[in-house]
Formats: C-alpha cells, structure tokens, sequence
C-alpha cells in the first residue's frame, strides 16, 4: 500500500532559535546548519519574521534584510523560505500603516522569501483582509491562519472546533486571497480530538485540493500526537524543528516525528542518516549557545549569614 507523503517545514532557524534563544542568534553562526540542512534535502524552511525580526535589530546588532539574503545564498535558489507575520502588525509590536504592510510583503519578496504564514493572534479577520492581499499581490504564497489553544481548566470560553470552524467561515466569507490554510497553536496546547475534529470540518470546507498545515509546538508534550491527529484528519503538513532547538517550547524534532510514523500510512520523505548528520552540524554550530551545567553557580549570589538566634 502506497503512503501520503508528508511536507514539512523546517522551523529550526525561526521558531527554533525564538522559543529557545529568544531569537539572539547570529548569522554566521548558523549559515553552516542552513547549508547541512539543504543538503540533507529540506527542501522547505522557515527564514525569519516575528521575533527574530526584530531580535536581529535589537540585540545582534544585524540588519534582518542581509541576513534573509544571506539565507538565500546559503539555501540555495529552490527551497521554499518562509517568513511569519502578525496580521497589520506585520513584524512589528504594533498595527502599521498601510503603506508599511504592503512594503513589508514587497521587501521580503526582494530579499528571497517566497511564502509567509500571515495570523491574527486574536482570530479578527479584519487584520488579515489588507495585509493577506498584499502578500498576494507581490507574489508571495499567502498562508493564513486559524489560531488555536486549549483554556486551562475551570475557565470558559468557546475554544473548540465550532469556534475554529466560525474563524475559517469568516475568512472564506471575507475573500481573502491565500495559497493555503494553517491552524496554528502557538501555545501547544490544543488536544489532539479538537485538532483532529477542526481539520477534518476544514477539510470539507475548503475546495478540494487546499493545502491545509498544522502547527504547534511541545510545551505541553503532545505535540507529537496532535500532529498525528492533524494528518488523520486530513492535514498536508506539519511543522518540525531540529536539535538543538527541537521539543520543549519549540515544535516536535524532525527524527522524533520520523520514527513517530515509522510502519504507519505516511512518509515525511526524508533520508534519516542525512538528517542525523544535518543534526550533527546545527549542534556543533550552536555549542557556544549552551552553558553547560558546571558553568551554573550553585551558591548564593548574596553571601549568607544566620539570623540572630539561628544556628
């Protein structure tokens, strides 16, 4: 029997570096794990946007737009970068001007990038119309999102598939021009039967042949079973990331999914011993990044004296 191929996206050299080192990486620290990974034939990579942005100004003291070429280069002319943007706020804190929004998706077009996942955090469609259309109209794959969490127990509120499937409705009926559909949980926290239930009404909604993406992450260490339960549903892709920055707060590890889905209906497609070398290079790069466990002070960093009375 014949298995579903598996796309992914490569999420190591954004969310990775966001949700494990605030998105404080230098360039040509990691240009060399870019490079292990093409060869390893990821073809599919996430190259910037939201915090790393950002981070890139702020504290590498790097221009963000030098380091998306230099991503270019160091990927080569076909793989698939993608970049994340906040709606209106585009890559920043606050909403833009429009003129910024369509400056942003054009100068990311400039500098190489070819799709951008576009969400609103709170799911108002009114931040994804404008800034989805100027995705689109520099020629840019436009993904949209469905943001997805779970409540806490004992709190209310209306997150469930009816809820996402209200989002979807929303952004159908708005016409907002996109190239595929991600649900996106941030947080990883959405169980696997809401993930499972959402893809599967989504899948019947959409027109036949919409690439539908899920993603999440493993803060709340299901991370693995939700994606499984995304591709039952109908899902075309998922998010993995790359030791060191894989698991935790960041997506499930591309070989943790791998063996996840050894023996079963799906195939991520990927040679393992070339991904376990990639592996190999991306933890040699990022070896300055650690500090390594004898390096932690274990004493008080003010000295202690007893009280009056205490021993």
């Amino acid at each position: 029997m014949s298995k579903k191929k598996i796309k992914f996206m490569c999420t190591a050299f954004r969310d990775g570096f966001q949700s494990v080192y605030g998105a404080r990486v230098l360039t040509d620290d990691f240009l060399p794990a870019v490079e292990a990974a093409r060869d390893a034939g990821i073809d599919w990579m996430e190259a910037g946007g939201g915090a790393r942005f950002q981070s890139l100004y702020f504290y590498c003291n790097e221009d963000a737009f030098q380091m998306m070429d230099r991503f270019r280069s160091a990927a080569g002319p076909d793989v698939n970068l993608q970049t994340l943007a906040r709606g209106v706020n585009v890559v920043g804190l606050d909403s833009q001007p429009s003129d910024v929004i369509k400056l942003h998706a054009k100068l990311f077009k400039k500098h190489g990038i070819t799709s951008i996942r576009n969400f609103d955090a709170l799911n108002d469609v009114n931040n994804l119309i404008y800034s989805g259309k100027c995705i689109h109209e520099a020629g840019l794959n436009h993904q949209v999102c469905v943001s997805m969490m779970e409540l806490p127990p004992g709190c209310t509120g209306a997150h469930d598939a009816d809820f996402y499937e209200k989002c979807l409705r929303s952004i159908l009926d708005a016409d907002v021009p996109f190239d595929s559909v991600c649900f996106k949980d941030a947080s990883g926290t959405a169980v696997p039967a809401t993930v499972y239930e959402t893809i599967k009404r989504a899948r019947k909604m959409l027109p036949e042949g919409t690439h539908i993406h899920f993603h999440t992450h493993e803060t709340g260490g299901i991370g693995v079973m939700s994606y499984k339960a995304a591709l039952d549903a109908g899902a075309d892709a998922i998010d993995l990331s790359l030791v060191p920055v894989s698991g935790g707060t960041c997506q499930p590890d591309l070989v943790v999914m791998w063996h996840a889905l050894r023996h079963s209906d799906y195939d991520l497609g990927i040679d393992i011993e070339k991904v376990l070398e990639a592996e190999r290079i991306f933890k040699e790069c990022m070896k300055d990044y650690f500090v390594p466990p004898e390096a932690i002070a274990v004493e008080p960093l003010i000295p202690w004296s007893p009280m009056p009375g205490e021993p």
